[in-house]
């Protein structure tokens, strides 16, 4: 299985990219991270289209196509980790797409195949991505059997 996580914007040097790092390294399937980025000055609702368009760029053909959004469904690391574990077992990529600031379109969340929240709250881009990271990274680890202090 390899994973794909998407993402607008470019994440800068500091804590967020720190802590992405770190579960990074930590997870042995296959992860890319894609940074995309609109430099032109647009409107709000042309950025957001735009930005939904660089996304579908970057996801790979034929992936299962995950978008992290607060209007998505809640999972515990447990569920999260099953459905990684299903689709690692049907031999399926995964991609995953967060949107910037301005979130994501609804013609691309609607096209999506799954859609996942972190809560109702709202997170910073930046920080989603690096919680997404150590959510895969904490998926792997009980996919493998390893001891979960919520069991």
């Amino acid at each position: 299985m390899k994973l794909t996580v998407c993402a607008v914007g470019r994440l800068k040097s500091g804590p967020e990219r720190d802590l992405l790092e770190k579960y990074r390294r930590r997870i042995t399937w296959a992860l890319n991270i894609v940074e995309i980025e609109e430099r032109r000055r647009l409107i709000a609702a042309e950025l957001k289209r735009r930005e939904c368009a660089l996304l579908e760029q970057a996801v790979p053909t034929g992936c299962v196509r995950v978008i992290m959004d607060e209007r998505g469904k809640s999972l515990t690391s447990r569920e999260f980790a099953d459905k990684l574990g299903n689709w690692r077992d049907q031999a399926r990529d995964v991609a995953f797409m967060i949107g910037g600031p301005g979130g994501l379109d609804s013609e691309l969340r609607q096209s999506a195949d799954a859609t996942i929240s972190f809560g109702a709250a709202t997170w910073p881009h930046q920080l989603a991505r690096a919680m997404l990271v150590e959510q895969i990274y904490r998926a792997q680890e009980i996919l493998a059997g390893h001891p979960y202090h919520r069991d």
